[in-house]
């Protein structure tokens, strides 16, 4: 065979791959960004800013509930995807241990949500039903992450892709009808928020039960692992969990307008631009190297970083030379935040350069105790400073401070990335059906 011929087999169903997500899923999550961005245009200032915190801390509280648990079921499966038993109980295992999370952490970040929101004076009833919507959407949200992965694991992304697109063009084209007939309210676009994300979660339930044949039975052997695989990074998630949505939390504390809360709020929709083509990491790029052949994984890896890195700063540099594409985007409210465009793409950059290279670790089992330590101790220490030194009432020094943040967390997982191709990934015990 050729090394022509060689090349066409390894790359050819890699690329399809590729185009089914930026199709399929380029559907979902470009209705997904409209819809937000929508929101931003279509809610007054201090409406989406109670929109704004209510969804970035659910983000939060998502990945909290979750602490990594689901992301360990592929390289614990590793290439028994037609191994349905073990899949199944590996599902069930990781369903048992959620729910117990579940159990402690959802009261807790009821307490911290309502001190979090207190000084912004929303009143009890408004506080209330923002706290049912945080606890039922986080429930159902750990319901798509679990069953969700059966799907991407056993390749059957046609119907991964179909739910999200289903929610994705019914919640937008809802919300538009919603506008047309002058109902459009923040209710409104809670609400529909809310639906998609249990419609994708039960769809996702029902084709993964298909999918595996059996309900499985969890067991104590297939916890441990579980958590063994997951342990390492458990610190690091917390910390990211909170991390993610640090900006919203420091300007509904400090700030001292609404509209400081709505811009944070606003600007973090720019994100989403990036968390679009982030969405091949779960999809595509952990499987990928999970199942890569050690002597090719060097090369790949360094390649395929070269690449995000080199997108990730045209990105940014298309964000501060032409600001008023962006703010056009976001809408007259916010015309007059072009310096913070640039800050904040520059800042998502960074977290998306660490958070791809983050997943390729993870498929590799590169999961160290030292890093996770190392990032969250240094990242402390640096927003430390950050609060002792500045005045964080202001948009752009919390965007500063953000920045400041993702570079140290990108300098940990490289070093990361370099120790685990030194040392060798960890070792983990055989678990059989």
């Amino acid at each position: 065979m050729s090394q022509l011929e060689r090349a066409k087999r390894f790359l050819l169903p890699k690329l399809r791959q590729i185009g089914q997500f930026l199709m399929k899923q380029g559907i979902a999550m470009s209705g997904n960004m409209l819809y937000g961005l929508l929101c931003v245009r279509m809610l007054p200032v201090n409406d989406y800013a109670k929109f704004a915190v209510l969804f970035g801390y659910m983000g939060s509280l998502t990945v909290l509930l979750d602490t990594g648990i689901t992301s360990t079921l592929a390289p614990l499966v590793g290439e028994q995807i037609d191994n349905l038993p073990l899949m199944a109980n590996y599902v069930a295992s990781i369903r048992r241990i959620v729910g117990r999370i579940y159990l402690v952490v959802a009261p807790i970040a009821v307490i911290i949500f309502v001190l979090l929101v207190k000084k912004q004076q929303w009143g009890i009833a408004v506080v209330g039903q923002m706290i049912v919507v945080l606890l039922v959407t986080a429930w159902f949200a750990r319901v798509s992450s679990t069953y969700g992965a059966v799907l991407v694991i056993r390749r059957d992304r046609a119907s991964y892709y179909r739910a999200q697109m289903i929610g994705s063009v019914g919640s937008l084209t809802l919300l538009l009808i919603f506008w047309a007939m002058h109902f459009l309210n923040i209710y409104v676009c809670i609400l529909l928020n809310v639906a998609q994300i249990i419609y994708i979660a039960l769809t996702y339930f029902v084709r993964a039960r298909h999918l595996l044949g059996r309900k499985g039975v969890p067991s104590p052997q297939q916890e441990k692992s579980i958590i063994r695989l997951a342990l390492p990074n458990i610190p690091s998630t917390v910390f990211y969990a909170i991390q993610g949505q640090i900006t919203l939390m420091l300007i509904t504390v400090f700030g001292h307008d609404p509209a400081s809360v709505a811009n944070i709020g606003a600007l973090s929709r720019l994100s989403q631009i990036l968390v679009f083509f982030s969405q091949m990491n779960p999809i595509l790029v952990e499987p990928f190297f999970a199942r890569l052949q050690e002597s090719r994984l060097k090369r790949t890896y360094l390649a395929t970083v070269a690449l995000v890195t080199v997108f990730a700063g045209a990105f940014t540099a298309l964000a501060f030379l032409f600001p008023q594409v962006f703010l056009w985007i976001l809408g007259p409210h916010y015309s007059q935040l072009r310096v913070e465009v640039g800050l904040v793409v520059l800042g998502s950059g960074i977290r998306f350069i660490g958070g791809f290279m983050w997943v390729i670790h993870s498929a590799r089992r590169f999961v160290y105790w030292w890093n996770n330590l190392a990032n969250i101790i240094c990242t402390i220490l640096v927003q430390a400073a950050f609060l002792w030194k500045f005045e964080l009432s202001s948009v752009s020094s919390v965007l500063i401070f953000n920045i400041a943040s993702a570079v140290v967390a990108l300098l940990i997982v490289i070093a990361c990335g370099i120790y685990g191709f030194w040392r060798g990934p960890q070792k983990m015990e055989s678990v059989s059906a």
